[in-house]
């Protein structure tokens, strides 16, 4: 493995070092709902829910990582997943000793830059020790993001997708 992932930056050409990290602060729902919606709601650094006319929605912010080919750290996207009611509650109620046996179904509830429409790909929820985010598990399916979830993507690729996060 090579270890440290850098590169030159095309667009600023700055040397960016360490593997690409880029995270959400509210799952995209939340944030399509207008100032009265999202008051009565409860957004938090790792939680989320509000109630519209359709009922109420629950999100945990989660961790989404990629393998680069060569590299020791992945590409990483902090990302938010629906989730029911039971799974929200379970989830909380274990939030400070979290069942790393538990597994929760949701959607990701975020569009993702580079990748054409993620919203709402289906996903398994894993809840991780230590105070760490819980990881994500797509569900297959012909996604590229599934695709390079599963297999890894190269250094240049990596680097490709971290210049449209930094510079669009």
């Amino acid at each position: 493995m090579a270890g440290i992932f850098s590169f030159k930056c095309s667009s600023c050409e700055e040397i960016h070092e360490g593997s690409p990290s880029f995270g959400f602060n509210a799952p995209d729902p939340y944030l399509e709902q207008s100032d009265e919606v999202k008051e009565e709601g409860k957004l938090t650094e790792d939680l989320c829910f509000y109630t519209d006319e359709d009922g109420t929605h629950y999100f945990v912010r989660a961790v989404l990582e990629i393998p680069i080919d060569g590299v020791n750290e992945p590409f990483m996207w902090g990302i938010w997943s629906s989730l029911s009611k039971a799974s929200y509650d379970r989830y909380v109620e274990t939030y400070d000793c979290p069942d790393t046996d538990d597994c929760f179904f949701g959607y990701l509830s975020n569009y993702l830059p580079y990748y054409e429409n993620t919203y709402a790909l289906k996903l398994d929820v894993q809840p991780q020790e230590n105070n760490q985010r819980p990881k994500l598990i797509p569900h297959e399916c012909d996604h590229q993001l599934v695709s390079d979830f599963e297999n890894g993507i190269s250094i240049s690729r990596a680097q490709e997708i971290a210049e449209k996060c930094m510079h669009s």
